[in-house]
């Protein structure tokens, strides 16, 4: 049987995909740079497989290093989680987070499943609610952390694009006058969006106006109205619109966290880590032909680092 691979080099390898630098990453591991010459050398002799390749006067990771940074990344996700599972000291009490229904669609189960398996003894509350709502409870203390879109003040944890869409089955978006689905006035997307609309010179009428992403998907997929939607939230039957339909490249949807004033920070901190760890951990459907089906789990993007982007016109399959 192989032996079992070095978590400690698993450790190192990651600080310097991260860090972009042996020395760096040997400050951050607390280690020679010769020592971390070593463990990769090691990883790389135990993979059989070269993990790291010139780039000028860095090194940068080969395909086989890509790879292996998914798994490597897993597995210090798992240790971590083992160790707090069978710790008696683990953290105690109850933390409060919110965030808007489409991420909690997408985000929530990966991350009560990672959080709950680390600290048993949390209890965790979640509140679903619109980004401008959110911003209003942590400035008045109701929720220790909130998952939003594009403010300023939050520490970005994910990117991804913000995509037209429309029915897979019906032709909405070629009526002359645009049947729109939008959150409420308040929505950052709908300004975009509207303000995309009027340079383009296209007509277009608001129908559905509702801060419930279930509603705004209901309208598009029943070809009643287009949208604009981040990638995440993108359902099967879906079709996404590009510059050969007509629409424009929007800008890019950025998922941040704001913390709330609390007590517990110790508790609060593990909740912003995991939720950035598992927003690490979930990946977008991959550009693909009709018939191809997508598996969220099969692919890790690297934090804040847009997997492969859709092409316009790209129906979704069923997942």
């Amino acid at each position: 049987m192989p032996a079992p691979l070095d978590l400690d080099q698993l450790a190192t390898f990651v600080a310097i995909a991260d860090t972009g630098s042996f020395t760096r990453a040997a400050d951050e591991v607390h280690r020679t740079q010769s020592a971390v010459s070593m463990q990769m050398r090691r990883l790389e002799e135990r993979i059989g497989k070269p993990l790291f390749e010139k780039d000028g006067r860095s090194n940068r990771l080969t395909e086989d290093g890509e790879r292996l940074l998914l798994y490597a990344r897993r597995l210090l996700r798992l240790n971590r989680e083992t160790l707090a599972a069978f710790d008696d000291k683990s953290l105690e009490g109850s933390v409060r987070i919110g965030m808007p229904d489409d991420y909690a669609e997408r985000f929530l189960p990966e991350i009560m499943a990672r959080f709950s398996r680390s600290n048993p003894r949390v209890e965790l509350s979640v509140l679903c609610e619109p980004t401008s709502n959110l911003i209003h409870h942590i400035r008045q203390g109701n929720l220790d952390l909130a998952l939003v879109t594009d403010q300023e003040q939050s520490e970005v944890v994910r990117r991804e694009p913000l995509l037209w869409v429309s029915s897979a089955n019906h032709s909405t978006h070629e009526r002359e006058i645009l049947p729109m689905a939008f959150g409420r006035p308040t929505c950052n997307w709908r300004r975009i969006a509207c303000e995309a609309l009027n340079e383009m010179n296209r007509e277009y009428r608001i129908l559905f106006t509702s801060f419930s992403a279930t509603v705004i998907c209901a309208a598009v997929l029943s070809g009643v109205a287009i949208s604009v939607l981040p990638e995440c939230a993108l359902r099967p039957g879906m079709r996404v619109l590009g510059e050969r339909d007509g629409f424009p490249p929007l800008p890019d949807c950025r998922i941040g966290l704001m913390r709330g004033r609390t007590s517990q920070t110790e508790v609060v901190e593990a909740l912003a880590r995991h939720v950035a760890e598992s927003l690490d951990n979930i990946s977008v459907p991959l550009a693909g032909g009709e018939a191809e089906s997508f598996d969220f789990a099969a692919v890790t993007p690297h934090r804040l680092r847009r997997g492969k982007r859709l092409r316009p016109s790209q129906v979704l399959p069923g997942w």
